[in-house]
This record gives C-alpha cells, structure tokens and sequence, in this order.
C-alpha cells in the first residue's frame, strides 16, 4: 500500500480505538500483537494487510476500520414523526475544550468526568498525544484522564488535527508558563468567516508572548512578565477570556480581566481553576481577579457541566417536530432568556424545581415542552453576551420561526457567513429571506418537504438543517455531518431513542 494510505488508515484505526475508550495496549492484547506493533500501524509505519484490517475492525467493532475506504458520514432521515419520552443533556463541548487546554497548566493527574466523545474532543486529544501526554478513556470510557510529561515534545504535534479545529488556540494561555518560543499552526474549525486572534494577543502580549505568523504557523516566543495594571480585554469573547485566565493562572500575583466574558464555559473552566488551588473573585460577572500560583502540581477530579446550547438543539427538535419531550439536565440559568423569548411566543412548556450539577455549582432543571402554537416575536432575534441570548443559540430560532406564524427578523451580527448557512432551509420547505450576510427574514408556518443536501459547513446551521429534515414529511438525507460530529456525541442515535428515525451510512 502506498505510505499516504498507510497513515489515512493508521488514523482511522486510532480514532475508532479511541472512540471504544481502549488504550494501544488493549487493542494489542485483542489482536495477539504488541503495543509497539499497534503504534506503528497508527502512525503509518507499517504494512498491514487486509486480513489485519478486518481483524482490527472486528475488535473494535467499528465499521470505519472495516471498511477501510469508506468515505464520509451520512444522514438518511425518515422525517415527520413525533417524539416522545425523555432525553438527558450532555456535559457542555466548549467547557471540556477548555478544560482539556487547561489540563496543561497541572503537572499532576487530571480526570475530567463524563467528557463529550466528539471530533472537537478527539482533535484535541489527538493533539495532545503528540506532543507527550498520556491520556485514557476510564470507568468504561465515560471519564477521561490526562497526565502530562515533564517536558512537551512540541516538534512532534500532529499539525493536522491542531489545523482542524479552533481550539487549538487556546494552548497559547497555559503554554506561554511551560516553554520560551514554541510553534502552533493556525486554527481551524467551522467556516464562519474571518475571525483575527488579535484580542487574544492584546490580552496575552501582558504576560511577555510575542507572536509572528508565517506560512501557517503562529511562532510564539514569550519574556515573562506580570500585568502591571488590570487587563481590558476588546472583545468579551469566551476564548479570549478563557486564553487570559489560563495565562493568569500561573501568574504569580493578582491579575485582573475586565470586561470578561461570564458564559457558561468560561464558568465552568473558573471552578476547574478553583480546584486545582487557584482563586477565581468574580465568577458571573464581567470583571474576573485572578489569584495566580506559579506552580500546579496537583491530582485533581472534576466534572464539567451540560451544554446549553445542546438543551438548546432538543427543545428546537421538539418545537419542530411538534412533540412533547422532557429534556433533562436542563442548565437554566443559560437558558432563561431564550426561554423568556420562546414563552412570549407561545411555548408551552413546564420546569422542574432546580438542582446542582455534578459540579455543585451549575444549576440544572427538567424541562417538558409540549406542542405549542407559536407566533412570531414583535422584536428581532439577535445575540448579546451572557446573560443576554446565546450567541450559538440564535440559529435555532430559525426553525423555530419557520414553524410560527408570521415575520421573524433574526440578526447575527458575531459571524460573517452564519446567517447565509440559515438560508439552506429553503430546500427544505422554508421561506427565508437573506437581507445581507448577517441578516435573516423568516415566513411561517412552514410545510417542510424532504430533500437531499450537503452538510452546511458551520456546526449549529448543519443542525438546525437536521432538526428541519426530521420535521419534513419523506425521506432527506444530509451528507457529510462530520461537523455535526465534531460539536455532539451520537446526536442521531440519541434522537432515534425519542422516536426519530435517523440512519447513518457511508458510500463504499
């Protein structure tokens, strides 16, 4: 075999162990080989013959490894069917990115409990690996456990999976503490348009990291130094805030962050920080004091919280589809505006009584939606930052609006090319109407129809698309969904167990 389709095929077998949760050892335990022999295999440099594949396939149970050449996933959808039962929320994807960046501020023992099995994860850990930590699937692959080297080995990072997704820029924070210059290449993810690191750098250049950007690689070389008078950061986004705590967190003394993001991830990684011995004033508000100890060498457990913008996706699935669902582990106080919008137009829907996270700090509930009759809001939808209207929440409300009655105007003014993805509904039945790149005019009601389509190249539209085909009377199929993968764990599967019908197959 070629040596390009040796390592297309190693990769394919390390992201199907992974995802089974087992270690190289295991999988050679199962195969009769040797650790050495399965690392080879994964990183390319060997041959490996048919019979080994199938081999390989069989013990995973993975029919990407069997298959070989398979090419990417697909959706077919059986649309027009009521969902019913109840669905649990699972832990937040942008906190357990966040955190895994931060596990590299702690020289001890990491254990994050019950981590989201997606790409973006995947990608990181990948990442990770290269570069020298030590990372496992326990507890039968629901927790994860991150143990970092003595030194980072940060020639070897696998440049591929770093391009693929954004959050790679994030290691900027906690890496500036561990090495002198350093190189990572530029970040990817979904397609959203230009978006610059330079807020990143205006918070980051305080604490003596200087970057040059050449041929697609940031080259990072850092003078340490501690903020001498508190940090404003430009813009109050959630990895500029996240990349200036990492960073604080090692800083010897008091940093303070001022108009600091207070979303749900940036929390989430505040009470990381918490526990791993620094002292977090602030966390909620805009203005963040950080009490930062040099040195981190601690074991630590922590367990980051459900994702609101997944509750978010199932409550859109439910209003579509017109189905009474109770979505659980429902962390409210990140969904109170939305659902303050969603009852002016006519939701009907009950709450539980609220209840910690496993976190003990995040406050949860369970939420019942029912089939509702919706008019269209007087006002236009439009994002603000937490506590205003989710930023990755405003796509939903496309589906939504396609299903009341009257004009919805939504604006989503964060992202250049997000509202033009909106506009795929149109092939689904939807009239929407594209005012300029950031603007959308929604008409409803709506009569979904099935189609056939590519996946929207941005996470949230491909799922608002998804969410309109279980909608639609017929068979859809959507194709290409590994950005649906990238940001939710078995999405399909988990709305097939409510009464979807949800197939997933590939070309061959």
């Amino acid at each position: 075999m070629a040596d390009d389709y040796l390592v297309r095929i190693g990769k394919l077998i390390r992201d199907a162990r992974q995802h089974r949760g087992w270690t190289q050892t295991q999988l050679a335990d199962a195969l009769s080989t040797s650790q050495s022999a399965v690392n080879r295999i994964e990183r390319g440099n060997q041959n490996i013959s048919l019979e080994m594949i199938a081999r390989i396939g069989e013990a995973l149970d993975s029919e990407i490894v069997s298959l070989g050449y398979a090419g990417p996933m697909h959706l077919r959808v059986v649309g027009g069917r009521r969902l019913s039962g109840s669905i649990d929320v699972k832990t937040s994807k942008n906190a357990c990115v966040a955190l895994l960046c931060a596990s590299l501020l702690n020289k001890g023992r990491t254990v994050l409990r019950r981590v989201a099995r997606i790409e973006e994860v995947y990608r990181l850990l990948e990442v990770l690996n290269s570069i020298g930590v030590r990372t496992r699937w326990i507890n039968d692959g629901k927790d994860l456990e991150i143990v970092p080297p003595a030194r980072l080995e940060m020639d070897q990072m696998d440049a591929e999976a770093a391009r693929r997704t954004r959050s790679i820029i994030m290691f900027l924070g906690p890496l500036l503490h561990r090495m002198d210059r350093f190189k990572l290449p530029y970040a990817g993810g979904c397609d959203l348009g230009t978006r610059t690191i330079e807020p990143h750098m205006i918070a980051l250049r305080r604490f003596g990291l200087d970057i040059s950007a050449t041929e697609g690689i940031y080259h990072a070389e850092v003078q340490r130094t501690s903020p001498d008078r508190p940090i404003v950061l430009t813009e109050r986004g959630d990895t500029v805030t996240e990349n200036a705590l990492l960073a604080a967190a090692r800083n010897a003394g008091t940093t303070v962050i001022r108009n600091a993001s207070s979303n749900y991830m940036v929390q989430d990684l505040c009470f990381f920080l918490e526990a791993l011995g620094v002292r977090v004033d602030g966390i909620g508000t805009t203005t963040l004091t950080v009490h930062g100890v040099p040195e981190i060498d601690v074991d630590v457990d922590y367990s980051p919280s459900e994702d609101p913008v997944e509750a978010m996706s199932l409550l859109a699935a439910a209003v579509v589809t017109e189905s009474e669902l109770t979505i659980r582990r429902v962390p409210i106080e990140f969904l109170e505006i939305e659902l303050a919008v969603l009852e002016e137009m006519g939701l009907d829907h009950d709450r539980s009584a609220e209840y910690a996270a496993d976190n003990g700090r995040t406050r949860l509930i369970d939420l019942t939606v029912r089939p509702s009759k919706l008019e269209a809001p007087i006002d236009k939808i439009h994002p603000m930052p937490f506590p205003g209207l989710n930023i990755d929440n405003v796509p939903f409300f496309a589906a939504i609006a396609a299903v009341a009655q009257g004009q919805t105007l939504i604006h989503d003014w964060v992202y250049d090319n997000r509202a033009i993805y909106l506009t795929d509904l149109n092939r689904l039945g939807g009239r929407l109407q594209l005012l300029d790149p950031h603007r959308v005019l929604v008409e409803g009601p709506t009569r979904w129809r099935a189609a056939e389509m590519m996946c929207p190249p941005a996470l949230r539209p491909a799922v608002v698309v998804l969410l309109a085909m279980m909608a639609a009377e017929g068979t859809s199929v959507l194709r290409n969904v590994y950005v649906i993968n990238r940001g939710y764990e078995d999405l399909a599967e988990r709305l097939n167990s409510v009464g979807a019908q949800i197939e997933i197959f590939r070309d061959i």
